[in-house]
């Protein structure tokens, strides 16, 4: 299984660290091998919103086909004016099968066009603002993530390791969703 995790300036940490540790602590208790890349703009580091320096594993110019596409989300407003990214973002999820958002990702898929009609889900304060500037988006509120098809949009951080949790029950079974979640010391109902 190949997961790639979009990053970029001002992302929120635990929105790609999170979902990165579920997938990788996945690896341990599974019989097929979980590969999980960052991928950036570009090769340069990423400056996360708390200052962190995280060097990608790939850029969007050149990186293996993904099983599972997930978008960090952050301080996203200069991001998602990026063309380059949003034709990427467009290109790449039309070929992945399954796609995922934490927190403000949604709004990076939303901005490239390809969720429109999805349910999708977001912050409990970037709510109004995802129904306002896509009112093409069924949004749900007070949900910790949401899945629409092959798309999954997660709330606001941590909610990325609950969603992230489904997607390994989903695809490996409650018994190793559940080894992951007690290896992490992870409270969650599975």
């Amino acid at each position: 299984m190949e997961i790639g995790i979009f990053i970029y300036n001002n992302v929120e940490v635990l929105d790609f660290c999170g979902p990165f540790d579920v997938f990788c602590t996945a690896n341990r208790f599974t019989n097929q091998h979980i590969n999980v890349s960052l991928v950036a703009p570009t090769h340069s580091p990423v400056k996360t919103r708390g200052g962190l320096s995280v060097n990608p594993h790939y850029s969007i110019h050149g990186h293996p086909k993904f099983d599972l596409l997930l978008v960090a989300g952050g301080q996203y407003k200069e991001v998602i004016n990026n063309p380059t990214v949003l034709r990427w973002l467009a290109e790449t999820a039309r070929h992945t099968p399954e796609c995922a958002s934490v927190c403000t990702g949604v709004f990076i898929y939303a901005q490239a066009g390809i969720i429109d009609g999805k349910q999708v889900t977001t912050h409990w304060s970037d709510i109004q603002t995802l129904q306002t500037q896509f009112p093409q988006l069924h949004v749900i509120k007070e949900k910790r993530f949401v899945i629409d098809n092959n798309f999954i949009s997660s709330a606001g951080i941590t909610a990325g390791i609950d969603m992230s949790l489904s997607i390994i029950q989903s695809r490996f079974g409650k018994p190793v969703a559940t080894k992951v979640a007690q290896y992490m010391d992870y409270n969650t109902q599975l």
